[in-house]
């Protein structure tokens, strides 16, 4: 489905801002997002990759599944490092 290559490209230009924001936070030991923000984007993601699953978009699950980890990833940072 060409639809599932568009919303995968797409999410994969959202993935690469957020490697390097996750890289940042570890190596700058803190922690720059707010709990809600974390907390709602990363449960978020989680949502569309299971729908995306649902609608046999593998690609698009994939790479949503990699952009709630990262947002996980900054939920965690946020919680160990508290605030900025």
């Amino acid at each position: 489905m060409w639809q599932d290559v568009v919303i995968a490209i797409v999410n994969v230009l959202f993935a690469y801002s957020l490697v390097y924001q996750v890289y940042v936070g570890f190596r700058d030991k803190k922690g720059f997002l707010s709990l809600q923000t974390s907390i709602l984007t990363t449960i978020g993601l989680y949502a569309v990759a299971f729908v995306y699953f649902s609608l046999n978009l593998y690609l698009s699950t994939i790479i949503s599944f990699f952009n709630g980890g990262m947002w996980f990833l900054l939920l965690f940072q946020r919680l160990v490092y508290k605030k900025a």
